[in-house]
């Protein structure tokens, strides 16, 4: 009727599910503008840019470049920071006299006088000498030319290759100290041009002697994001409307001769010249030139080469007391580029970064220094916001118009080949040309808009298939939900007898918890371990019954039937044992109070299906079976183990290591029940196991037969092989408590137990 071409008709027809296609389009592109703000996009565009960076690091050392560390060998043998500037200057001195160095760059300020002048030892030597006045005039005449640390400072600086460091903070008096190094520009030299550089209101800068002394000086401040990481640096900060070079930038521009810095801005024709920002800092000697990229700011992402620290493997360190002790080869450091830095924790110079959570900030600066040298700068350019809308906008157009024409398959293909497309073209950009340009947006609305294009597409399954998935599907894990729907007429919720197992599964310790901890904290920390452990019984194919506060309550066969739910639930018992184990250890090392877990299974026939009241209904068990379970769960506390089976589980139960504990007669029943533990899978059992088990049994016999000094010598036995298991010491005291009373012949060596 209306001439269109067969596509066109499918794009009419399927014009509903294009609209919705095409949702994460939009929302999308209001993150990318700015409009609307999306953290979650930001921080994973922050997670892919770590992911990308740590599994692209070169992971190998510079030789060029030597980190001096002020570290706690150092700190224990001279004392603690700050020290004093004789030190300092002799350390210096033996940088050059004895290493000849090639640069120093130094990421400590030296803001302050220095108070540890030799008028304190001559106070000492006064106190002490002063019978001998002859000797000590001849002392105070040998240290007077040295009572001026900081004028013994200043000479070790002068007419040496040295950039000093200092930092600026927003201070709201707008308090300085020290003197600030000539700037590398100002605001004159932008030429009305856009630049966003971090503004700061105040510094911390080295004493005026110590700045003429050597007038090469940089920052050494960072970027924190959002989220606490440092992840770049400012090559330039802008103080006063006077900009100001980073320690790294200004350590490069000592290398390489001391090169003039010009800002150069974008060039985009159709943008005004005040939108136009910094793209580039330009080094120019003569007739040459050097770029280095920048974004917006005037910063520089950190290229890290490897995790850091002194075993990182990127840097050489050298303790600082070893240069001063002259324990390195003269010569061993000739012609390096030196850091002097510290990684002593006190002194509180680590940084959040994404290849460390205690990274030096020393190493930061020898990272840039590094990449500066290489010409390997990693920055977000100017027109990362364009080339996000477009991939965006083909992407999203793309997927919204092709998903609703093609089968579930196809659709699969397209929506894989267009995140292939995206990560690839990223990456070859970011190794390639250095360029890191945002990912999250582009993935995110390409795996939503599939997602939601799937959806909606959804109407193949019968509505029987997908009642039953609703029946079930808060019951029952997921993949077992799948084998349902193959044939969903073969389920109901209706109640039936069957042979099923049953488990309860008690956490031990939260009573007493509940009494010290924060409510909700508790709570928390019950959901975090109720969610490990349901993991565990999803993952061995069992149903949930219910929660029952510190009690999960699970079962095996239904609605699924299997022939191995018995040796499933024990299986999956072991897991929360070992879960459990696991959950204690991070407790210890979190200072949280550890807990225990008790579990009681037991296999027979019990009825099963959707039962309750008008108001509240559930798909559970009921039955002597499952209340016998619940009543094994209890005993495990009393003989000290965290599992009890009964005698029928444990015959269902193949390939697993067993422990008889006892016959009991629990609360309610008079027929003996004999419980036993499982204590490993075969393949873990070793002779010493094996053993033990032996011994045990020949221990239960002579139990049974009233035997109690055949009992005292077995469990003596295991007591030694074993250490102070639980069991045992219970055996051992209901003998001591037994071995008076006369020989019972009708005594069928069973427990009985009165309370749940």
């Amino acid at each position: 009727m209306f001439g269109y071409s067969d596509a066109v008709k499918a794009l009419f027809k399927h014009w509903p599910r294009i609209g919705v296609t095409l949702l994460p389009l939009f929302f999308a592109l209001l993150h990318s503008l700015g409009w609307v703000q999306l953290n979650a996009l930001q921080r994973l565009d922050d997670i892919l840019y770590d992911t990308r960076l740590r599994a692209t690091m070169p992971a190998t050392m510079d030789e060029r470049i030597v980190i001096v560390d002020i570290d706690e060998k150092s700190l224990a043998q001279i004392g603690r920071w700050p020290w004093s500037r004789n030190v300092l200057a002799e350390l210096i001195n033996k940088l050059y006299a004895e290493q000849n160095i090639a640069l120093l760059g130094v990421d400590v300020v030296f803001a302050e006088p220095d108070n540890s002048s030799g008028l304190q030892q001559l106070r000492s030597m006064a106190a002490n000498e002063f019978k001998d006045q002859a000797a000590f005039v001849n002392r105070l005449e040998q240290l007077a030319p040295t009572l001026d640390f900081d004028a013994v400072f200043t000479e070790a600086l002068k007419d040496r290759p040295i950039v000093l460091g200092y930092f600026f903070t927003n201070d709201p008096l707008g308090r300085t100290t020290g003197a600030l190094p000539s700037p590398i520009f100002s605001d004159a030299d932008l030429g009305g041009h856009f630049f966003d550089a971090p503004e700061w209101t105040a510094y911390g800068s080295n004493l005026v002697p110590f700045s003429k002394a050597a007038p090469r000086a940089g920052h050494f401040n960072s970027f924190t994001d959002a989220d606490g990481v440092v992840r770049s640096v400012p090559l330039v900060a802008n103080y006063q409307g006077s900009f100001y070079e980073s320690l790294s930038l200004a350590m490069f521009r000592a290398i390489v001769g001391q090169p003039r810095v010009q800002p150069s801005f974008s060039k985009e024709a159709f943008l005004p010249k005040a939108f136009r920002g910094l793209d580039k800092l330009v080094l120019l000697q003569g007739e040459k030139s050097l770029a280095i990229a920048v974004d917006k700011r005037g910063g520089a992402l950190i290229p890290f080469r490897g995790p850091g620290n002194v075993q990182g493997g990127s840097f050489r360190y050298v303790s600082a007391i070893d240069v001063l002790q002259s324990k390195i080869a003269k010569g061993e450091l000739k012609n390096k580029i030196v850091l002097l830095g510290t990684t002593a924790l006190g002194l509180y110079d680590m940084r959040v970064t994404p290849v460390g959570e205690a990274y030096p900030g020393v190493e930061t600066h020898a990272n840039m220094v590094s990449a500066l040298l290489d010409g390997r700068i990693l920055v977000k350019p100017d027109y990362a916001l364009g080339y996000d809308l477009v991939l965006l906008i083909l992407a999203g157009l793309l997927l919204a118009f092709g998903l609703p024409l093609l089968s579930a398959l196809k659709a699969v293909l397209l929506s894989s080949g267009v995140l292939a497309t995206l990560v690839l073209l990223n990456l070859w950009l970011y190794l390639g040309y250095g360029l890191v340009l945002p990912l999250a947006g582009a993935l995110t609305m390409t795996i939503t808009a599939f997602a939601l294009n799937m959806s909606y597409g959804y109407f193949v399954e019968s509505r029987s298939k997908r009642d039953l998935a609703n029946l079930f599907g808060t019951y029952v894990p997921p993949e077992l939900v799948d084998e349902m729907v193959q044939d969903p007429d073969s389920y109901s919720m209706q109640a039936i007898n069957r042979e099923l197992t049953v488990m309860f599964c008690d956490m031990r310790g939260f009573t007493n918890m509940s009494e010290t901890m924060e409510p909700l904290k508790l709570q928390a920390m019950l959901t975090g371990i109720f969610s490990r452990i349901t993991d565990v019984i999803r993952r061995h194919r069992g149903t949930i019954d219910k929660y029952m506060g510190d009690c999960v309550m699970a079962f095996w066969g239904a609605p699924v039937e299997t022939e191995e739910h018995a040796e499933l639930a024990v299986r999956a018992a072991i897991e929360i044992e070992q879960v459990v184990r696991r959950i204690n250890e991070e407790h210890r090392q979190q200072g949280l109070p550890e807990i225990g877990v008790g579990i009681g299974i037991n296999t027979g026939v019990m009825c099963v299906g959707d039962m309750g009241s008008d108001i509240r209904r559930s798909y559970t068990v009921i039955g002597d079976a499952v209340n016998l379970a619940s009543r094994l769960e209890g005993l495990s506390k009393i003989y000290g183990v965290s599992i009890v089976v009964n005698d029928t589980t444990k015959l269902l139960t193949q390939r697993v290591v067993w422990q008889e504990l006892d016959k009991v007669r629990v609360k309610g029943k008079e027929q003996v029940v004999t419980i036993w533990n499982p204590i490993a899978i075969t393949t873990d059992t070793n002779a010493s196991l094996t053993d033990e088990l032996k011994l045990w049994s020949q221990v239960l016999r002579n139990y049974r037969a009233q035997n109690w000094d055949q009992v005292d010598v077995g469990i003596l036995n295991l007591l030694r092989v074993a250490g102070t298991k639980p069991l045992y010491r219970l055996y051992a005291d209901r003998v001591a408590a037994m071995r008076h009373l006369p020989f019972d012949a009708s005594w069928d060596g069973a427990t009985r137990f009165e309370s749940k």
